[in-house]
């Protein structure tokens, strides 16, 4: 059906504006007297000529999902009814993507899906967790509830992974500015000493031959070079998207200096907070670590949640493999068998996200200012050192002749 853009007036006025799928420009105007507005304009809204074409729409953000959430919560909390407020939310969504989601989803739960049912066709915006939430809300009957709580728990999310982003930015743009600097002296500045230098004869000492040496060799090699960076990160993503690579290398990330421990932080927070969330909203424990390990984001932690999850089905408690696994802390895996033996399993995992949000701000603000002096050294150390050793013959030349 086409889309139509109205404009009218209420009983004080007052101009509104808005769009309506309709057969036609009659049921607008009887759309319209229902809202008891006044029609001031009624135009049919031109095609968008890509609107077919899935790759020039924008994509779905969570911010998106997030603010979905929230209203139909809302709208659920005041009594509206499902199909209503997927109607609503379906009007008023401006993302493209996200609006014909909406009305997909709305015609499914017309047609006699359930809520959870016409979610999971979109797997890419609306995960397992997300899923399963909904289908537990649905059948005990606090959806709004639910809703309210998937957005927490989203926003939180979020706030996490911009963290991480945050504290990589840095230290990537620092490195790639000084692969920059470092390639542009050796491949344009260098060979302009270095024929200086021939003119004058003589013997370069030797921290300056190694480096017109080197410029020699990068603009010999430079193809080469950049061939090889590129078929290396391309095997790399290959490697990564293979079961047996994807465990090696994130088994890896665990162990690095700095980074392993930050890393693991988030582990442990991204865990508490899904489980806890999922227990809370009424799924079953063992379907919670199931959708939990799936969207861990690590295979070595991954793994540890399938090997919980499997002694919790041979009627072991959580702590105890926890403990065995190695990944999660023994102040982590001690809160959690003491949740287990007071019943409130899903308050003490809520407990310790809050703690490990904190943990990881911390451990962000450390890794911060750890890495600041030690990048800016080794800009100093790197391109110092190329500048020094190229005016080295230039003040051995100086010492000669005041000598």
């Amino acid at each position: 059906m086409p889309v139509f853009i109205w404009e009218g007036k209420n009983r004080k006025n007052e101009t509104l504006k808005g769009e309506l799928e309709a057969a036609g420009e009659d049921a607008v105007r009887a759309h319209l007297a229902r809202m008891k507005l006044v029609p001031v304009k009624i135009k049919k809204k031109p095609k968008d000529l890509l609107e077919n074409v899935s790759w020039a729409q924008p994509g779905v953000k969570q911010a998106d999902i997030i603010l979905f959430c929230r209203q139909f919560s809302t709208m659920l909390d005041a009594g509206l009814p499902i199909i209503q407020c997927l109607d609503i939310l379906q009007q008023q969504q401006e993302n493209k993507r996200f609006k014909k989601i909406l009305k997909d989803v709305k015609d499914s739960v017309e047609g006699g899906q359930t809520f959870a049912e016409a979610l999971k066709k979109y797997p890419e915006q609306f995960d397992d967790l997300f899923v399963n939430m909904v289908a537990a809300g649905e059948a005990s009957g606090v959806l709004d509830t639910i809703l309210k709580r998937l957005s927490s728990y989203l926003e939180k999310s979020a706030k996490l992974r911009k963290r991480i982003k945050g504290a990589m930015v840095y230290p990537a743009i620092t490195l790639v500015v000084a692969v920059i600097v470092v390639a542009v002296i050796l491949v344009f500045v260098i060979p302009v000493f270095e024929q200086m230098f021939s003119d004058f004869g003589g013997q370069l000492p030797a921290p300056t031959q190694i480096v017109v040496d080197l410029s020699r060799m990068v603009r010999a090699k430079i193809l080469y070079i950049i061939g090889a960076v590129a078929i290396a990160v391309y095997a790399l993503r290959r490697v990564r998207k293979t079961e047996k690579g994807r465990a090696v290398i994130d088994r890896y990330l665990l162990t690095l200096p700095v980074f392993g421990p930050l890393l693991r932080r988030v582990a442990v927070a991204k865990f508490s907070r899904t489980m806890g969330t999922m227990l809370t909203s009424g799924v079953s424990i063992l379907d919670a670590l199931d959708i939990v390990a799936k969207t861990s984001g690590n295979k070595t932690v991954e793994a540890a949640i399938y090997r919980v999850r499997q002694g919790i089905a041979e009627g072991r408690t959580m702590s105890e493999p926890l403990v065995e696994s190695g990944v999660f802390p023994a102040m982590v895996c001690q809160m959690i068998a003491v949740g287990e033996s007071t019943g409130a399993l899903d308050a003490m995992l809520i407990r310790i996200a809050d703690f490990y949000d904190e943990e990881v701000d911390q451990a962000v603000e450390n890794l911060t200012a750890a890495i600041e002096p030690v990048m800016m050294v080794f800009m100093g150390v790197v391109i110092g050192g190329l500048v020094v050793s190229m005016y080295l013959p230039i003040f051995k030349m100086a010492g000669a002749i005041t000598g």
